[in-house]
C-alpha cells in the first residue's frame, strides 16, 4: 500500500486525533507521523508489525542458510583454512 499526503500527520495533530488515526490504520491506512516537518515515527497495525518482524526473522534464517551452503561449497572444493590461518587473517589473538 502506498503512502499519500493524507497519511502524513504532524505530531501535534496526531495527539488530537489518535483514536481516529488508529481506526484508519486498522483499516489498512498506515500513517507517517512528522516532527518539525520530518518523518518521525510510523503508525501501523499491530498485526502488520508482527508480520514485518516474522519476515525479518525469516530473512535472517535464509541468510544464515545461504552462508552455510557457501561454507559447505568451500569445504567440498577444498578451500579450507587452518585455525592459525583464520586467527592470522582476522586478527584474533588468544
Amino acid at each position: 500500500m502506498s503512502i499519500t499526503s493524507k497519511d502524513i500527520v504532524p505530531l501535534k495533530e496526531m495527539r488530537a486525533r489518535l483514536t481516529e488515526l488508529a481506526e484508519e490504520v486498522c483499516q489498512g491506512r498506515e500513517k507517517i507521523i512528522t516532527r518539525n516537518g520530518k518523518a518521525y515515527v510510523a503508525l501501523i497495525d499491530a498485526r502488520r508489525l508482527d508480520y514485518y518482524h516474522r519476515l525479518e526473522r525469516e530473512n535472517i534464517h535464509l541468510t544464515l542458510l545461504e552462508e552455510a551452503a557457501r561454507g559447505w561449497d568451500d569445504v567440498e572444493a577444498g578451500e579450507l583454512l587452518s585455525v592459525a590461518e583464520l586467527k592470522s587473517r582476522y586478527g584474533r589473538k588468544e
